[in-house]
């Protein structure tokens, strides 16, 4: 121990060589000063050897040994002269040291100040005067000490509060509990409580999608975090803003495969639009301001910041600057390449455009959910197709965007579109496609979409027209012939006064006559033996709702049943559907549905779903009991996963493989849950059961259940690899339709 003791205070280290060195004498008189009696002695003679050069002794081969012992002897003798005059001087100097020490002391206090912070010390203010401590930050001050002395925890609370977040979907565990003590009977906003973490995704998707605004998802570490990521890849097909905030373990203990530790960063990255790990308390605010901008700004989508215990349980010292902790302020944000986000618009492309459209033929419009992005966007959609005389057909998502009871509506195109949506665009000379991406399930066999409008564009009076706001997207699947890049409702309101006033009474006679040929059809069933079909149900719930439409919101699972809403219930308005497009994730109908009235707990709120589809997030039923959330629940059994019971009697000769179902007693289900539950079996029981329904205390949710016919397909049908025009019909339509 004193050899180690006196090489640290000598400076003595080692060369190459493994010779010793000394840097000063000098500081041989202070080690010596920190020895004892006992080592001093020892210490003398140490010293002496080293403050002179023959101290670099080295071994020597034996044959030499005489020769080296002699020089030894010899330098060891003068270093003994040397200790004699040396020792003296070392102990007058300790006691000159001593005295001038003892002239200059003070008294220690009897008690101990409290050390400083480890980290995080506050700064001592130097040439600028600091702001006072305020209730809340100064907008003109540099720096905002409201969040000094609260804890990571606290710090989230009031960046919820300063961001207008008035609801939140999650669960807690282990590693996000900070966060959560912090929310505790917070009065700002409700805290809504799944069965499930997919439940809290997916009903902050349906918060979303009905209030425009973008929900929140507050979840624990590990398979809390994992369990998020089927939202997250939804919304982000889908266009739908969410804030996701994930527990983390402790900074220290990332990448030890600690409990519950799970790189929700790196498995979050391809279903998200952005995402980080938050690693400082201070940068804390900066970052929720971040996640806000990023998940509402350009295409909306899905962002995740992930939250380390240790980062939500420490305290901030320091004050923050202003434009870092206040949501709206300019975060410098680093600009993506690949996107662009709020673009200027293309006046060039837009009088292009325009010019196209005015000398058209047999235009189109093909609308999708970017129409939906302002409440302008169908306001704007209606102008461009009462001027120029357009018929309009949507995508799934974007049902609602046009009146579909007015006479220029084409309903829903695509894969199980309408027959007459489908031949249009076959037909059409001019596309104008609004805020789509020419999905799969609506182009069909891309080499066999749109030949007219093609032709057109070959003879220079057509082609196919794209507002998109994501560059990726053009040109992606169709080439467009007008590109027009960034916000889609600012170009269609900067293109609508271009359009000049028209009619193409040909065209309008031609698409009437497609309706009257190939309406959406089916063959009703028996009103008291056997089931009712399940196209019955949804025109009862469009019949009974047909007043009040302004007041319906209908959420879907995915399968059949939610074909069967998009083509029976007539949509007027928008954010008026809720439904898993992109993904079609099964499971989605009912936290959507709960999310949806949370949002809106004034209207009505009714779920369509299947049975399958339904049995995924089931336990959800008791979240919306538990809560007073009235959701309204109808279920239609057919006791099969009925669009792939539907393909595998198409294409795989009837071979039902893991598709049949064997559910609980949904009703008994219900009720065990604290909820009031119908069953209804047949179409002369129809009416007044969906009355009672419909009619049930909003302020409690309600299930109802309709037994309906197994083997029923929806129809019309694009098989995989068809052209729209090639689709396949209801057998009771029995000439096949041709594009003109």
């Amino acid at each position: 121990m004193m050899s180690d003791r006196i090489g640290r205070s000598t400076g003595v280290r080692k060369m190459e060589c493994g010779a010793p060195y000394l840097y000063t004498p000098g500081l041989l008189i202070d080690s010596f000063l920190h020895l004892d009696a006992a080592c001093s002695h020892s210490f003398l003679i140490f010293a002496a050897m080293l403050t002179r050069p023959a101290a670099r002794i080295r071994a020597a081969p034996s044959a030499k040994a005489s020769l080296s012992f002699t020089r030894c002897r010899s330098t060891t003798a003068a270093a003994a002269n040397s200790i004699v005059d040396a020792k003296p001087r070392v102990r007058e100097h300790a006691r000159n040291i001593s005295r001038s020490t003892t002239q200059n002391a003070t008294a220690s206090p009897a008690v101990r100040p409290a050390p400083s912070p480890a980290f995080q010390q506050v700064p001592p203010a130097k040439n600028i005067d600091l702001p006072t401590h305020g209730a809340g930050p100064i907008p003109n001050s540099p720096l905002d000490h409201t969040f000094v002395g609260l804890s990571g925890g606290q710090i989230f609370h009031e960046m919820m509060r300063r961001h207008g977040v008035k609801h939140v979907f999650g669960y807690p565990g282990g590693a996000i509990l900070p966060v959560f003590d912090a929310i505790y009977n917070s009065p700002h906003f409700d805290f809504v409580l799944p069965r499930h973490e997919q439940g809290a995704g997916h009903m902050a998707e349906g918060y979303a999608r009905v209030s425009g605004k973008p929900g929140v998802v507050l979840v624990t570490s590990g398979p809390g975090a994992t369990n998020v990521v089927t939202p997250m890849q939804d919304a982000l097909s889908d266009g739908i803003p969410l804030v996701v905030f994930t527990g983390q373990v402790a900074t220290s203990a990332i990448g030890s495969d600690a409990f519950q530790e799970a790189d929700i960063v790196g498995i979050s990255r391809s279903c998200t639009k952005w995402n980080v790990m938050v690693k400082d308390i201070a940068e804390l605010p900066r970052r929720i301001n971040e996640a806000f901008k990023i998940a509402t700004s350009g295409r909306p989508g899905p962002v995740l910041v992930d939250l380390p215990k240790d980062v939500t349980a420490a305290i901030l010292r320091t004050p923050l600057p202003f434009k870092a902790t206040t949501p709206g302020s300019n975060l410098e944000l680093p600009s993506n390449p690949l996107a662009v986000l709020d673009p200027p618009s293309d006046t060039e492309m837009i009088r292009q455009a325009a010019a196209l459209i005015n000398q058209a033929q047999r235009p189109i419009v093909y609308a999708g959910n970017g129409v939906l992005s302002s409440p302008l966007g169908p306001k704007l959609l209606a102008q461009l197709s009462e001027l120029g005389d357009i018929p309009v057909t949507t995508t799934l998502l974007g049902l609602g965007a046009f009146d579909e009871l007015n006479d220029r509506s084409l309903h829903m195109l695509g894969m199980h579109g309408s027959a007459y949506a489908n031949l249009a665009m076959q037909s059409a000379d001019v596309i104008i496609a609004l805020g789509a991406r020419f999905d799969d399930r609506v182009t069909g066999k891309v080499s066999s979409f749109a030949p007219a409008a093609k032709a057109a564009s070959l003879q220079g009076r057509g082609g196919i027209i794209h507002f998109e706001v994501q560059p990726k997207n053009v040109n992606k699947v169709v080439e467009a012939n007008i590109p027009v890049l960034g916000d889609v409702v600012a170009n269609l309101g900067a293109m609508v006064p271009m359009i000049e006033k028209k009619t193409h009474p040909e065209w309008n006679q031609q698409i009437q006559s497609w309706k009257t040929a190939y309406p959406f059809t089916y063959t009703k069933g028996d009103g008291e033996i056997g089931h009712m079909k399940p196209q019955e149900v949804i025109e009862e719930l469009d019949l009974q709702t047909r007043e009040k439409k302004d007041d319906v919101i209908i959420s879907t699972g995915v399968g059949q049943h939610q074909m069967w809403a998009a083509q029976f219930f007539r949509w007027t308005r928008p954010q008026q559907m809720v439904t898993s497009g992109g993904l079609g994730t099964m499971g989605f109908g009912l936290p959507a549905a709960i999310g949806a009235k949370v949002a809106a707990p004034h209207k009505t709120v009714v779920d369509v779903d299947g049975d399958a589809s339904f049995s995924m997030t089931a336990m959800e039923l008791a979240t919306a009991s538990q809560f007073g959330i009235g959701v309204k629940v109808l279920v239609l059994n057919n006791e099969f996963q009925g669009m792939v019971l539907q393909w595998q009697d198409l294409f795989y000769e009837n071979r039902y493989s893991h598709t049949r179902m064997t559910n609980p007693d949904f009703v008994l289900l219900a009720e065990a849950m604290g909820v009031h539950a119908i069953r209804c079996t047949n179409s002369a029981d129809l009416p007044a059961k969906m009355k009672e329904f419909l009619e049930f205390d909003g302020t409690k949710p309600v299930f109802m259940e309709c037994v309906v016919e197994k083997n029923e397909h929806v129809f019309p049908m694009v098989p995989a690899g068809k052209a729209l025009h090639e689709q396949m019909l209801h057998p009771t339509l029995r000439i096949a339709p041709k594009a003109s």
